[in-house]
């Protein structure tokens, strides 16, 4: 039997959208649509601006061309889906979402469901640090063709322990994705003079101009199954060119193998007297 994701209620918590531009224009507009009838608050975040080149298979219009594209999209999908879409126009930072409360005192923001689109080292490591409790990142990263959706909360694997419920059938901590794919936070050894944007790669061909579609549809597909208690995977991986859409299953046996762990370690221990707490 499948075990379903559970991280946590969704009641007090925001979905982040951290990168709008090729993959992350087409998840926003995907949950709008999911997210219809919720009043689940949707946030967007980036700071680059709309270029014209991006108008080739990115999710912009020519009167977008010169506006930060958080704000582009948020002002845009807010009038079409009649709903409230905050946007921050600066790059994701850890500290993004902590609160005063006063008295000299900061409240380290939680409850956050951050769908992380972009495309590079330092952008995931802002995101990986900014994890804790209350917090879920699911990232979705591609190549010329292919690429691959991750979900979890829990950046070390001390962290998972006692995390599968036999019983309920439910999982509550999973590897991230910096966990499940370390590769994700590794700057790459060679930089090039320039590095080009999806739509520029797309021009010269060393990018599927399909491919941002296809991701943005598996990240809807999750986060549908999620608020609908019905994720039993914690990652895909797609390959167009191949053909095929292959699910890794949120088990205690693949995260164990994954993170060099013992299977009993991850399941959740009982007693006569009930869930056993920890100090």
């Amino acid at each position: 039997m499948a075990y379903n994701v559970e991280f946590g209620r969704m009641d007090n918590s925001k979905i982040v959208v951290v990168g709008c531009g090729g993959t992350g224009g087409f998840v926003a507009e995907g949950l709008c649509r999911i997210l219809f009838d919720s009043d689940i608050p949707l946030l967007l975040v980036d700071h680059d601006l709309v270029e014209p080149h991006n108008l080739i298979r990115q999710n912009f219009y020519s009167g977008d061309v010169g506006k930060f594209k958080s704000q582009a999209l948020a002002e845009r999908l807010a009038r079409q889906y009649r709903r409230r879409i905050g946007y921050i126009t600066l790059p994701y930072d850890k500290d993004m979402f902590d609160e005063d409360i006063g008295n000299g005192m900061i409240s380290k923001g939680h409850s956050l469901f951050i769908i992380g689109c972009v495309d590079n080292a330092d952008a995931r490591r802002s995101i990986a640090s900014s994890l804790n409790w209350g917090k879920v990142w699911l990232d979705a990263g591609n190549g010329h063709h292919s690429g691959q959706v991750l979900i979890g909360n829990a950046r070390t694997p001390i962290e998972l322990k006692e995390g599968f419920n036999q019983a309920d059938h439910i999982v509550s901590k999973l590897p991230a994705p910096s966990l499940q794919q370390p590769a994700l936070l590794i700057p790459p050894t060679i930089t090039p003079a320039r590095a080009l944007d999806c739509a520029e790669e797309v021009a010269v061909e060393e990018q599927s101009p399909t491919i941002n579609q296809a991701m943005a549809t598996l990240v809807v597909d999750f986060v549908h199954l999620y608020l609908n208690g019905r994720l039993t995977h914690m990652a895909a991986y797609i390959d167009l060119e191949a053909g095929s859409l292959v699910y890794v299953p949120a088990e205690p046996t693949v995260v164990a193998r994954m993170c060099s762990m013992k299977v009993n370690e991850l399941m959740a221990n009982k007693c006569e007297l009930g869930e056993r707490y920890h100090v």
